[in-house]
């Protein structure tokens, strides 16, 4: 898991929406406005969002329902 995905404070159960949400708002606002760095803003919320899909299928394993 990524180290900064804990300081996000979502849950396992929250949507990969609310992940990417919680991702934006976690970066300065001169870091989201740079066109330069947008390439690396990507590559960080897709970070993100994997960790929190694998944190989901240990939470919840397929068939545990």
């Amino acid at each position: 898991m990524d180290p900064f995905y804990a300081r996000l404070g979502v849950s396992p159960q929250d949507r990969p929406c609310t992940v990417l949400r919680a991702a934006i708002r976690a970066l300065h606002p001169s870091l989201r406005r740079m066109r330069g760095l947008r390439v690396a803003r990507q590559r960080f919320y897709r970070a993100m969002l994997a960790s929190h899909a694998r944190l989901q299928t240990k939470a919840n394993p397929m068939g545990a329902d």
